[in-house]
């Protein structure tokens, strides 16, 4: 069976293992676990921040920062195909009682200045007024789109010049600064908080980064603790953290992948595929007569394992456990099953 439902189903190589093994550890509720201390000044020292904390999930990530940056009541700008409006939950009422202004950040997903402008309530006697806006990093829903460094910066100045905080959902945000060749700093220096994912591309078995200045950080532990994160002996899963920091590098590789495998499925009649940006191929099944679904089901029973994205659309996605004869065998299993 070859998976290509996501870039999480990737599993710790040797060396991880062996950093799970021999990770030193200790109560990290009382900042007493070393491996995780180390991550937390790494993963701090890698995007250009003061500080950062190590979660159990992106999820968890975005929503505390949510927790720390707003006050109940208060409204969220977000792009209405984000991660955080379509795949959490509806956490942002549910954990920090905020309501979710969707903006439709057509095509790439990122709000321009003139919809936060347009999207911004001012705080008066009957209404909370705008809390936090929500930016994502690669764009996960619109196909793993690399959002430039400049359309970041110019969504967070409009928020910025309102008094409004900025968080960037970056679970891809390395995936990002690949694809683009910039620094990660130039993507996540505009914003206050960033949330990053250390168990899609990079490799590990579990864990995400949420970083920021050092306040926010001492307000997001408090946060994380609330949220029923607090974690005691962890070193042994922050060990393989740390080397997910190491596998960066790695990534091209994985978007190379994606365009040969995009390439491939294009070929085949009935599937209509943009080329990626990054890791994330999204397929267009609605030229071959079948449902999304359909389509899934049958790769699946052909030994290919895909996600459904949409009534017509299905997700493939690469990461370091495929290569290229698996990329090969993808498209030609895609081509037998739907001939």
């Amino acid at each position: 069976m070859i998976d290509c439902r996501s870039d999480t189903v990737t599993k710790p190589d040797g060396e991880m293992r062996e950093a799970a093994f021999s990770a030193e550890v200790g109560d990290d509720v009382y900042g007493d676990d070393p491996t995780v201390n180390e991550l937390e000044r790494r993963a701090a020292e890698r995007v250009g921040t003061e500080a950062a904390l190590f979660v159990p999930t992106g999820t968890m990530g975005n929503q505390v920062a949510a927790f720390v940056h707003t006050e109940p009541g208060q409204e969220v700008l977000a792009d209405r195909r984000s991660h955080v409006v379509k795949y959490e939950l509806g956490g942002l009422a549910r954990h920090a009682g905020l309501q979710v202004r969707m903006l439709d950040a057509d095509p790439r997903g990122v709000p321009t200045p003139e919809q936060v402008a347009a999207g911004y309530v001012e705080e008066d006697l009957h209404r909370p007024g705008t809390g936090l806006l929500c930016l994502e990093n690669t764009h996960n829903a619109r196909g793993g789109l690399a959002i430039e460094p400049a359309a970041i910066a110019a969504a967070a100045e409009a928020a910025h010049e309102r008094g409004v905080p900025v968080h960037l959902d970056g679970a891809r945000a390395f995936n990002a600064a690949t694809a683009l060749d910039v620094p990660v700093t130039d993507l996540i220096g505009p914003a206050d908080s960033v949330m990053f994912c250390l168990s899609k591309g990079l490799g590990a078995p579990m864990g995400s980064i949420l970083a920021g200045d050092a306040d926010f950080v001492e307000e997001a532990r408090r946060a994380r603790k609330s949220f029923g994160g607090g974690m005691r002996q962890v070193g042994i899963v922050a060990g393989p953290g740390l080397r997910a920091l190491e596998n960066v590098d790695d990534l091209a590789a994985d978007h190379d992948l994606a365009r040969a495998l995009a390439a491939g499925l294009d070929e085949i009649d009935g599937l209509s595929v943009a080329e990626p940006e990054t890791n994330i191929v999204l397929v267009d099944v609605a030229g071959t007569g079948l449902d999304a679904a359909a389509v899934t089901e049958r790769l699946r029973e052909n030994g290919v394992l895909v996600s459904e994205f949409g009534p017509e659309t299905v997700r493939v996605t690469t990461h370091r456990d495929l290569d290229r004869d698996d990329v090969e065998a993808v498209v030609e299993r895609t081509s037998s099953t739907l001939s």
